[in-house]
């Protein structure tokens, strides 16, 4: 009843709510993803997603078939698994950055190691920065992280707005210097940061600097500044700002899925987690914490 090409199509768009971006990380055009959504919905005789001249969002039909969508996609890999007879193997060194630590990516993970288990799976967590730098460096075999707005490498999971974010009740004094929470150096929502506030020529300090996620989330429960992050990910206890603080748009953010020097002993392992990974893409930030 529903053809997997058209529920891959469907799973790209949910995750991207862009048919235009879509149609690039499917590798079509951009009639073909509006065909691919229509036959889908004609199959499931709903509308899937509302869409206008400037957005485009799942119906709560369309959040239903996301969960339908993965399971079918899941099972069809299954069967195409066992019956040719290929399935990966060998050392896969996989690196994810900080912003997945609170989402669900330990299940997608938990699932391929399930379903994989001739793979061994050794995890990096890192800054984006950092991983992209062990992967050109040939130290990594697949990342998922951010990238820069400049880079164009990597096959889109989705693209989200940044926004900031802080404790609640948290007003910064628009009279004073911005207090921020940021990663280290090369951390890329921290130069997203200060270049947007150095356009709006507003002045900032640092108030925390920490390589690891859970040690900015605390300084900014405890109410010390703002950070910038993903709308998406916004985690447990901390609120957008509102627009009356003031605080300039920090812009948007891609995180891509790419893939390193292609070693013959991971590239297999290293394309069905990428699969897993863009199959399952919209539980990393619908919900994910």
């Amino acid at each position: 009843m529903y053809d997997p090409t058209h529920l891959r199509t469907f799973l790209s768009v949910a995750q991207t709510l862009s048919f235009t971006q879509a149609a690039r990380r499917l590798g079509l055009r951009q009639s073909t993803v509006s065909q691919h959504v229509r036959r889908l919905e004609g199959a499931a005789g709903r509308q899937l997603f509302t869409r206008d001249t400037h957005s485009v969002e799942l119906t709560e039909d369309g959040e239903a078939m996301l969960g339908f969508a993965r399971r079918i996609l899941d099972v069809h890999e299954q069967a195409t698994q066992f019956f040719t007879g290929t399935r990966p193997r060998g050392r896969l060194r996989f690196g994810a950055s900080e912003d997945f630590v609170l989402t669900r990516l330990p299940e997608i993970l938990k699932r391929f190691r399930q379903e994989h288990p001739e793979v061994d799976l050794e995890l990096t967590v890192e800054l984006s920065g950092i991983l992209h730098e062990r992967l050109a460096a040939g130290r990594l075999d697949l990342v998922l992280a951010k990238r820069r707005p400049e880079d164009p490498r990597g096959e889109l999971v989705w693209h989200d707005e940044l926004v900031w974010i802080g404790a609640p009740g948290l007003r910064p004094d628009p009279g004073r210097p911005v207090p921020l929470i940021v990663y280290p150096p090369p951390g890329i929502t921290r130069d997203l940061a200060l270049r947007a506030l150095e356009r709006e020529g507003r002045q900032w300090r640092i108030v925390c600097t920490s390589g690891s996620l859970n040690g900015l989330l605390a300084a900014a429960r405890a109410g010390l500044g703002v950070m910038v992050h993903s709308r998406g990910l916004i985690p447990p206890g901390l609120v957008r700002m509102p627009e009356r603080a003031g605080l300039p748009e920090p812009g948007e953010v891609d995180f891509v899925l790419v893939h390193g020097r292609r070693r013959p002993s991971a590239q297999g392992a290293a394309d069905a987690l990428a699969a897993a990974i863009l199959a399952g893409g919209d539980r990393l930030h619908r919900g994910g914490g």
